[in-house]
């Protein structure tokens, strides 16, 4: 009898793990989860390296941190060897996922600095140099969907990179993050690059959606209001879900995938519930559909694993629902352009924090080990 992690699979759902530590590489962790619940890629952001770096419990890296120390690295070039070391064995332990899959799964995920969101030419400069130090088929560089950032994704894809696109909140972004993707596997088509070697995700958040709109709701406080709560990062994805449908179905995406060019998928992020009232699985049972990314934070995929009431495609069937909620928000007054916009800057920021803390904690891992 297969697990749920596995009917989740054969419905078309790619299983990926939202996190990443040097202790989990080493313990065997990371590849029992590959065995044992069918997990085939990782994603990492600046959040995720600050809590495995900063963790006083985990050792893991001290060895590493007393070598770097040695050599006069500083913080950010410490910073930078550890997260990318993590990236290299993690690829490997998932290589042969990639070979199985054709390079479709078995990927790990490694994000430009939050710092440079808002710096188009220093964040292709900083996807290449990571892309280099990797050095493995089966990576991903991340690049946050702000307006700087599209020309990046163009750029970078263009240089035969695959990329994860994060940070994406809003309809109308997620179209610019497509024109972005084809644009680049055109550009590379052209510079004679094998396009079949490019593969790459559109990292659409969930629950943070519905944070934000909540809080809105509430503040409204009318009892049409109230009934709009938890609905709308459901309606959003599932919307993004068939503009993925729609874009994916022209002549010019057929003519590309003629040509060896890949389909980029839409990622589901941010899909630990974060409103204790809800189902541990929402995010995850009413999001299936073929061809689809969910990447997971452990205790989600823990209790998908455990009790997830898998039911086959709950998305495309939702479409006209999506479109309700959508018009219900907008009769209610929550102006959801603000609200993605919101959303963009603070996870920017929320970055950008962590990456400052995880600067401080390798500084004084440094220096006490000098």
């Amino acid at each position: 009898m297969s697990t749920r992690t596995e009917q989740l699979a054969a419905a078309g759902v790619s299983i990926w793990l939202d996190d990443l530590s040097r202790s989990r590489i080493v313990s065997g962790n990371l590849a029992e989860l590959i065995a044992s619940r069918t997990v085939t890629g990782v994603t990492t952001n600046p959040t995720i390296f600050q809590g495995a770096i900063g963790n006083q419990n985990d050792d893991s890296y001290q060895a590493a941190l007393a070598d770097l120390a040695r050599s006069g690295a500083d913080a950010d070039a410490a910073i930078f060897a550890l997260t990318t070391e993590d990236v290299q064995a993690a690829s490997d332990i998932f290589r042969p996922v990639f070979d199985s899959t054709r390079g479709v799964d078995g990927r790990v995920s490694i994000e430009v600095s939050p710092y440079l969101a808002h710096d188009t030419e220093a964040t292709i400069a900083e996807a290449k140099k990571l892309w280099a130090k990797v050095d493995r088929p089966n990576a991903l560089i991340k690049i946050p969907a702000t307006k700087a950032g599209l020309p990046a994704i163009t750029e970078v894809i263009g240089s035969g990179i695959s990329v994860n696109v994060t940070l994406i909140f809003s309809l109308e972004r997620y179209a610019e993050v497509i024109e972005a993707y084809l644009a680049g596997v055109e550009k590379a088509r052209d510079a004679g690059i094998d396009v079949s070697t490019i593969e790459s995700v559109a990292s659409f958040f969930v629950s943070r959606v519905d944070t934000e709109v909540d809080k809105r709701l509430t503040g409204i406080g009318t009892d049409e209001a109230l009934a709009l709560k938890s609905k709308a990062g459901l309606a959003n994805a599932r919307l993004a879900y068939e503009l993925f449908e729609q874009a994916f179905a022209t002549e010019r995406v057929r003519a590309l995938v003629a040509g060896g060019a890949r389909v980029q998928r839409p990622l589901w992020a941010s899909t630990g519930v974060k409103d204790p009232a809800l189902p541990d699985t929402l995010y995850v049972t009413e999001l299936v559909a073929a061809g689809t990314v969910n990447t997971m934070p452990e205790k989600t995929l823990q209790a998908t694993y455990d009790h997830a009431d898998v039911t086959g495609d709950t998305i495309t069937g939702n479409y006209a629902d999506a479109h309700a909620v959508f018009d219900d928000l907008a009769r209610v007054g929550v102006d959801f352009a603000d609200v993605t916009q919101v959303l963009e800057d603070e996870g920017v920021e929320k970055f950008i924090v962590s990456w400052r803390d995880l600067q401080q904690t390798v500084t004084t891992a440094l220096e006490h080990t000098r």
